[in-house]
């Protein structure tokens, strides 16, 4: 079997005891809508933690809020599982303790709420130029705005992001990048909203008011959300999940996997 997939059969049920898995989902709030839903119609007993969306404009902190929410995890539950990609490596240096750790192999929540990287992949090549909204986003302020750099956007997030581009990518790419960033709202051209099957009219209406003023083409487009119900239905085959086993610590790949796991500094 892959690795760390031995503990459920296709159904999320421990193969070791045939009792459906006891999971802590620990989500941002942009997923936390489907995140529930996918909660509350799986075998399995999910009980969810959220976290604020606008700790992406902070990666260090994101890191350590999430942490925090996995060491809080008490003793009985047979996973933990993030509704995180990678996040702007946020997620780098995330460590398993006592239990498997699961996420997403995706750099961010819209290749999850795509369904996969594939797709993410098909939406760039088409139209590189596309902002994405979904309801939890509008609902809650477009905290997203953030990442972006716009209007709004502090000194300090922005020096962030740019220190962060510079490890990542050198100093001449992470200045090209900032700069690209700086004009983003001259650089967009379509805004899609993202219809997850749940109510949404208020949030899609601002949406599309937005999207309006500014000037760029408006389109509604269907979401996919077998990430989320296979996250929490325990499906975790290697392509699309990273399984953190005990011990492990997650670091980025730089290639098309984006993630895998290392022993944790002081592990054994």
């Amino acid at each position: 079997m892959e690795r760390g997939a031995a503990q459920t059969d296709p159904a999320g049920v421990s193969a070791e005891t045939g009792r459906p898995l006891r999971i802590r989902a620990i989500g941002c709030d942009i997923l936390l809508r489907p995140l529930y839903l996918a909660a509350a119609t799986t075998r399995n007993i999910v009980d969810v933690v959220d976290l604020t969306a606008a700790l992406h404009v902070e990666p260090a902190t994101l890191r350590e809020r999430i942490q925090e929410r996995i060491d809080a995890v008490p003793p009985g539950y047979d996973a933990i599982v993030l509704a995180y990609g990678l996040c702007g490596g946020a997620t780098a240096g995330i460590r398993a303790r006592s239990v498997p750790v699961v996420l997403t192999r995706a750099h961010d929540c819209i290749t999850i709420f795509l369904g996969g990287r594939d797709r993410y992949a098909q939406e760039f090549e088409q139209t590189p130029g596309t902002y994405w909204y979904v309801a939890d986003q509008v609902d809650r302020g477009n905290a997203l705005k953030g990442w972006l750099l716009g209007d709004g956007a502090r000194a300090e997030d922005a020096q962030a992001t740019y220190d962060d581009y510079v490890r990542r990518f050198g100093e001449a790419n992470a200045t090209y990048l900032m700069e690209t960033l700086g004009g983003w709202t001259s650089r967009y051209e379509r805004g899609v909203f993202l219809d997850t099957g749940l109510p949404a009219e208020v949030a899609e209406a601002r949406a599309r008011t937005e999207v309006e003023e500014r000037g760029w083409r408006f389109e509604k487009v269907a979401a996919d959300l077998r990430l989320v119900r296979d996250l929490v239905d325990g499906r975790w085959d290697d392509d699309r999940y990273q399984v953190l086993q005990p011990g492990e610590e997650l670091r980025m790949t730089w290639d098309e996997r984006i993630m895998g796991p290392v022993p944790a500094a002081g592990a054994g």
